[in-house]
């Protein structure tokens, strides 16, 4: 239990306060003087009252105390604490591009199993996992080919998150691949984030099919607003054609930013991503705790509500008796 204004208990006396303050009332009244009404009244056994103030009985005084004293109960603000709830600190801000464009779908990443798998389906694995271990970061998902597309929004719902990874199919945002573009993207929504460490996951084969921003001029405006940006190339680096893996393009964009690249073509050379930011950037494992307050101020002031109708209709009665005669 917890008393949010503990203050108003002061208030207590105010009612006496005012009584014996207050000056006394003084009606200015004509009144006939009638100077045999105290042997009449006597001889009717009646006894005169010469104050025009009506005194309030024992009932009616309690009445008044209670109301007050639930008023003041209501004003304290008590409040119920719950049970304790522990929450991990926000630490960062972590956005993840991946490119779906034609050449993900190559299978040339050597699985743990010595099967071959797409590019795309390997990253799957890699960020499933990844996500589930970082669980004081928020992080958001952009896809991008022709064009990237932002599939979620920051947030710290793995399972949201996991399942918006594996909608992506390769060729959904065109066959191209535009990195600057998708740098660009990641950018603008880094604007909505408060968080001073940002850091930009972009996993691609690495070959730029002529964004409208160039990638490395797109890493510099990273940089210059906070954000690392680790590349991640999939695939086979002996890949020859459309698809081979242009890692000088993304070792620039990387060293631009102060950030690192890692080439993989198996999945335990995948890992190396998971051990790569555990170390740069080590998941936070500070918690917040914090007990949810239930307002129980309503509870004494309704009561205060019923007493007073009640009061007012009993003494409706008694008034309506007192005149009827019965």
């Amino acid at each position: 239990m917890l008393i949010e204004n503990p203050w108003a208990l002061l208030l207590a006396p105010l009612p006496l306060l005012v009584r014996w303050l207050s000056p006394r009332l003084v009606l200015p009244e004509l009144a006939l003087w009638v100077p045999f009404l105290a042997p009449l009244a006597e001889a009717a056994g009646e006894r005169p009252d010469v104050d025009p103030v009506a005194r309030r009985t024992l009932s009616q005084r309690l009445i008044l105390v209670a109301l007050w004293l639930l008023i003041l109960a209501a004003l304290c603000r008590p409040q119920w604490l719950g049970e304790p709830i522990r929450e991990p600190l926000l630490i960062r801000d972590t956005l993840v591009a991946v490119d779906i464009s034609g050449s993900m779908e190559t299978a040339d990443m050597r699985a743990a199993s010595g099967g071959l798998e797409t590019r795309l389906a390997a990253v799957k694995q890699l960020l499933t996992q990844l996500i589930h271990e970082r669980q004081g970061d928020r992080f958001g998902l952009i896809l991008f080919g022709s064009a990237p597309y932002l599939q979620a929004p920051f947030t710290r719902d793995a399972v949201l998150f996991e399942q918006l990874l594996a909608e992506a199919e390769v060729g959904m945002a065109g066959p191209k691949t535009m990195l600057g573009d998708a740098i660009g993207l990641a950018i603008k929504h880094f604007e909505y984030s408060g968080e001073r460490q940002r850091v930009l996951l972009l996993v691609t084969d690495g070959n730029d099919s002529g964004s409208r921003m160039p990638p490395l001029e797109a890493a510099r405006i990273a940089a210059a607003e906070g954000v690392k940006i680790h590349t991640l190339a999939v695939g086979d680096p002996d890949t020859e054609g459309d698809r081979a893996l242009d890692l000088d393009a993304l070792a620039a964009i990387s060293a631009t930013t102060d950030a690192k690249l890692i080439q993989a073509s198996t999945a335990d050379q995948l890992n190396g991503v998971r051990q790569l930011l555990a170390r740069l950037h080590p998941s936070g494992k500070a918690e917040q705790q914090h007990r949810p307050r239930q307002e129980l101020y309503p509870w004494p002031l309704a009561a205060a509500l019923l007493l007073m109708l009640i009061s007012q209709t009993w003494l409706y009665r008694i008034n309506r008796r007192a005149t009827h005669g019965h």
